[in-house]
């Protein structure tokens, strides 16, 4: 009934710039905390960043201003800004909400990941 679809990965030499962003679609009444998980080879998924509905956000020490994490309740869209980005950033990312269907059901929906390589 919900869905996230990211989309803004890709390949970047160390110290440069990407902007990831996921789209919520589907039957959607409300979106709670949204937030980014990333995944390196042999790695467990770890949380990058997360946005509640409110706007508060948290961040990983590995990435503290270095990403910014922000929102687009209109869109139902979040962003990830990944600036002055690393090689140890090479992960797949991936996109998770709290939504709140129509149907009042809550599902804790995940996207299908985008890949991010960061080149020395």
């Amino acid at each position: 009934q919900v869905q996230l679809v990211e989309s803004g990965g890709g390949l970047v030499q160390a110290g440069g710039s990407l902007r990831l962003s996921c789209a919520a679609s589907g039957s959607i009444f409300s979106i709670n905390a949204m937030g980014w998980y990333r995944q390196a080879p042999g790695k467990q998924r770890e949380l990058v960043a997360r946005i509640e509905s409110g706007a508060s956000t948290n961040y990983a020490d590995s990435v503290k201003g270095r990403f910014t994490i922000s929102r687009d309740n209109a869109k139902n869209t979040v962003y990830l800004q990944m600036n002055s980005l690393k090689p140890e950033d090479t992960a797949v990312y991936y996109c998770n909400a709290d939504i709140s269907s129509t149907s009042r059901k809550t599902y804790d929906t995940w996207g299908q990941g985008t890949q991010v390589t960061v080149s020395s």
